[in-house]
């Protein structure tokens, strides 16, 4: 199975074409090809281009437990690089459809940098979902850990749980991040940020993320944290998201639609050996 990596700001992803695929992309082939020891290793398969009857390329995207996330920023930025470095796009603007809704993208000229339109934001309880009465969430109380900890929910087409923190860790990230991710209180489970804002213009957050655990960056992470940060009325406009993988510029407008630009970096091509796929995890 042919396949190309690439990792954006140190958040690495596997694309893989539907015509290298025997069979169907299910949950234990996907936790196989993601594992770092026994696999080609990444924090999740972009499986595309697929066809769209909405958008000029569809795609689906993958986490390392197997399951399917509806979207992606740093997997929306490697997946537009990548259909750049086939030739099936250009630098004009280009749309892709996810099974969290449509996007544009448009990739620099030296194929370096990649802008995606994500969408809306929305902190509305029964589109995000969160448990409760229909509501916007912003600044409730959960109790994790012995602690209660201030957050915010949010969607760009996937949940995202905003916790507002001081001095956000690895540590924190890694010991509430997991009983955040399945707290009942969000019915799909959730992608949860730590959050601290440093000034008008920069927020910094540490990720973990629903489906792959501690992450270096996150498109998707920096889009809803910095649209709270704006919500708040902590930030202005125009974010630069700080993280331990490298930083991502977000433009958060009136209407809180979002604009992500990063960088991407190809690693490799290379082939899976089927002897590879005789294995059980």
């Amino acid at each position: 199975m042919k396949y190309s990596k690439y990792h954006a700001l140190g958040n690495d992803y596997i694309v893989i074409r539907p015509e290298e695929l025997n069979g169907e992309l299910d949950r234990d082939i996907v936790r196989l090809i993601c594992h770092r020891n026994y696999g080609a290793g990444s924090d999740g398969i972009l499986l595309g281009p697929l066809d769209s009857e909405s958008c000029e390329f569809g795609l689906r995207i993958f986490n390392p437990d197997g399951s399917e996330a509806e979207k992606s920023g740093n997997g929306l930025r490697i997946f537009a690089r990548f259909l750049w470095d086939e030739r099936l796009v250009g630098n004009q603007c280009f749309t892709v459809e996810t099974a969290g809704g449509a996007v544009s993208c448009e990739v620099s000229a030296d194929g370096r940098s990649v802008t995606v339109e994500m969408g809306q934001v929305s902190f509305d309880s029964r589109t995000i979902p969160v448990a409760g009465a229909p509501r916007e969430v912003l600044n409730e109380e959960i109790e994790i850990d012995g602690r209660r900890l201030t957050f915010c929910a949010a969607t760009v087409g996937n949940p995202h749980c905003v916790v507002l923190a001081e001095h956000p860790t690895p540590e924190e990230a890694h010991r509430c991040g997991p009983l955040i991710e399945v707290s009942p209180r969000f019915p799909n489970r959730t992608n949860v940020q730590f959050m601290e804002v440093l000034d008008r213009s920069n927020i910094q957050i540490e990720i973990w993320e629903r489906g792959a655990g501690y992450t270096l960056a996150s498109g998707s992470s920096s889009t809803a944290a910095a649209a709270v940060a704006r919500r708040l009325g902590l930030c202005d406009t125009d974010i630069t998201v700080h993280m331990p993988g490298g930083n991502l510029e977000i433009q958060i407008s009136d209407g809180f639609t979002a604009t992500m630009t990063g960088p991407v970096t190809k690693t490799c091509d290379g082939v899976m050996a089927e002897e590879m796929f005789e294995q059980d995890l």
